[in-house]
């Protein structure tokens, strides 16, 4: 079908939740795309962070096909080995205790939101529920995880919104004044992606780190869009030096397939119970066959420092653009401000001069898979180069 064909199908068909670009991706390998005409993209985009072995891996077909092929999907009324597995590796690479297993980052949000809930009614009493996130934060598209987002613009539309949420900047002297004597959690990310890439200040992560310690109440970090590598460490509240009661993850986890995870320290391993929460898909066979392939490559020797090391040359070559007027991020999940015109604009141009790139407001962002190699790096910027000039 012809990309006209595709989109007139589309549009009839699809609600027009999405701003698309006018690219129908048919197939792909590593970190290039092919479209339905037959034109090649080089992709720093990943779908959003979640290609994080880029398209088409072979080891990761071979695992997630075998599996399709023994069993596609059980209930989670029973035992699954795979799914088993992978929890297993999880918890030991990471100091966890437990884990739950959902479809989405908005779903492993909503897990956290539960078990900080949970625990605070528990040992506090029943109105214990209070929770404070950040500022320019964004935690998913539910009802409940949009309120936990703090951005004014995403509050319209769908009231009324779960209460019990407060927003603070991310500053000490901030959350002081926005927690109260029903605080249960403070949530955040460690880079607010949708925010437009905004790493947090290692200061302030280490002081709220110790203040929720001296409280009692529960840090819960949002590593949907940072984990699992992005940031040139398995997850990013490992830069920092700190560890959550909680954090989440989701999108790089399945390597292309829908998965979330919620991982929950020692003393909260058995705060949800039988019947307090569940989902019919989560640890999905499949989708948790497709993850072990993804953390067994991250795990291997060198994998995150070469990440490291191909994040700081993407960055130093952004930022020696004289279109460039500053870039951020850690690792390979990174932000570019431009000197004149929008990132939409030029992200449009780029998608038509054979580049994927995203945008995080006024920033363009940079999330390519983390198997990039060099030459597929030196050619995306070639693109981006020649486009905003």
């Amino acid at each position: 079908m012809t990309f006209e064909g595709i989109k007139e199908q589309t549009e009839q068909s699809i609600m027009h939740t999405y701003g698309r670009f006018p690219v129908a991706l048919v197939c792909g390998h590593g970190a290039k795309a092919v479209d339905s005409e037959g034109k090649e993209y080089i992709d720093f985009t990943s779908g959003i962070g979640v290609n994080s072995l880029g398209y088409c891996d072979e080891v990761w077909v071979k695992a997630v096909t075998e599996q399709a092929a023994k069993l596609q999907h059980t209930s989670n009324l029973y035992y699954s080995p795979v799914q088993g597995r992978l929890a297993e590796m999880l918890c030991k690479r990471t100091g966890f205790s437990r884990v739950f297993f959902a479809n989405s980052g908005a779903e492993a949000n909503e897990c956290a939101v539960k078990l900080a809930r949970k625990y605070g009614t528990d040992t506090y009493g029943e109105n214990h529920n209070h929770i404070v996130t950040l500022k320019n934060s964004f935690h998913g598209r539910t009802v409940t995880t949009l309120a936990a987002t703090g951005q004014e613009g995403f509050h319209q539309y769908f009231t009324p919104f779960t209460p019990g949420f407060s927003y603070a900047d991310p500053e000490i002297g901030s959350i002081r004044e926005a927690v109260n004597g029903d605080t249960c959690a403070i949530m955040m990310e460690m880079i607010q992606g949708e925010g437009g890439v905004v790493p947090l200040d290692p200061g302030f992560v280490n002081e709220l780190s110790a203040f929720c310690r001296e409280r009692d109440i529960l840090l819960l970090v949002d590593e949907v869009q940072t984990g699992i590598g992005r940031t040139g460490e398995l997850f990013c509240y490992q830069n920092y030096g700190i560890h959550p009661d909680v954090v989440t993850s989701a999108k790089g986890l399945g390597g292309g397939l829908p998965i979330g995870a919620c991982l929950c320290s020692e003393r909260l391993k058995d705060v949800l119970g039988p019947g307090t929460h569940g989902s019919t898909f989560g640890g999905n066979p499949v989708a948790c066959a497709g993850a072990l392939a993804v953390l067994d490559r991250v795990a291997q020797e060198g994998f995150l420092e070469e990440v490291r090391r191909k994040g700081e040359y993407l960055k130093k070559k952004l930022s020696v653009m004289e279109e460039i007027e500053s870039v951020r991020g850690i690792g390979l999940m990174l932000g570019a401000k431009l000197k004149k015109g929008t990132a939409k604009e030029v992200a449009q141009k780029c998608a038509e001069n054979g580049l994927l790139v995203l945008t995080a407001k006024e920033l363009l962002r940079f999330l390519p898979p983390l198997t990039i190699d060099y030459p597929e790096i030196d050619a995306g910027l070639y693109i981006l180069s020649k486009t905003i000039q």
